[in-house]
């Protein structure tokens, strides 16, 4: 699967962003999908996941209640709607898929070893 994100932007602390992922390629409903981020100087980090049909969704501690993820099947599109922004989620921001048979634990789906596709990044930029 190919995957394709955009949306990213320079918008101020509090504000609001929405970045979206397209997936092209067959069977979208059998990945688990996420999304991570890198900030200046600092590794790659887990933001939010998705299980395959959409039910189950987790998140780092530190977007908790600020950021929902979520997906189409129908569109092959996942989401990650992003609000009340600080500075500090300033990164570059990766949609990555992974292909399960089976469900996932939260641990699975939260580490970034378990993904093998990796989009190409959108640059989020938070102005404080």
């Amino acid at each position: 699967v190919q995957l394709q994100a955009c949306g990213g932007g320079l918008v101020q602390a509090g504000g609001c962003l929405r970045l979206s992922c397209a997936a092209s390629g067959r069977s979208f409903n059998s990945y688990v999908m996420g999304w991570f981020r890198q900030a200046p100087g600092k590794e790659r980090e887990f933001v939010a996941t998705i299980s395959r049909s959409g039910i189950s969704t987790y998140y780092a501690d530190s977007v908790k209640g600020r950021f929902t993820i979520s997906r189409d099947n129908a569109k092959d599109m996942v989401y990650l709607q992003m609000s009340d922004l600080k500075h500090e989620d300033t990164a570059v921001y990766y949609c990555a898929a992974y292909q399960a048979s089976r469900p996932q634990s939260m641990g699975v789906m939260r580490r970034a070893s378990s993904y093998d596709y990796w989009g190409q990044g959108t640059l989020v930029t938070v102005s404080s």
